[in-house]
């Protein structure tokens, strides 16, 4: 008569882990691709206007950012809530804007200069005063290609 050995219990067999690092450099790969990375941190509000007639800019390694706006509600304590003009990561006065402008152009090839634009991006509740200040500097810096940011949509009428 034979003898019918009964099965161990059930164990389950052991993951292999072999393919584990494949899976993780393939994600870590994704999300170096997928990722970008901001160039600057606002510091003030940007809530920008609409506009309808909305054309996009090619080349945005040659836009230098004006940011205006009132500062955000953990800086006000700061800075007050008057607008204020934000260039790279700093708050800024009216005043610096051409050193920022000569900077800009310094750190740019020589080729490049002439193709530079300035892009305002100004809070919608900004008053047009310092909109103004900021272009007069503009010229003074010979900065004469402006560009003004908005968000893609209906414009609204002001009464």
């Amino acid at each position: 008569m034979s003898k019918f050995n009964k099965k161990k219990s059930g164990e389950l067999p052991a993951i292999s882990t072999a393919s584990l690092p494949d899976i993780v450099f393939m994600l870590l790969f994704f999300f170096m691709v997928a990722t970008t990375m901001r160039d600057q941190t606002l510091l003030i509000k940007n809530n920008l206007p609409t506009a309808n007639q909305v054309e996009k800019l090619d080349k945005k390694d040659l836009i230098m950012y004006i940011y205006a706006g009132a500062p955000l509600e953990r800086y006000q304590g700061t800075y007050g809530t008057s607008a204020k003009i934000q260039l790279n990561d700093k708050l800024s006065d009216v005043g610096e804007i051409q050193d920022f402008i000569y900077q800009e152009r310094a750190s740019k090839r020589e080729e490049l200069v002439p193709f530079l634009t300035t892009a305002l991006k100004v809070d919608g509740d900004s008053k047009m005063g310092l909109i103004t200040d900021i272009k007069q500097e503009l010229r003074k810096a010979n900065a004469l290609k402006i560009n003004y940011v908005t968000k893609s949509g209906d414009a609204v009428e002001m009464n």
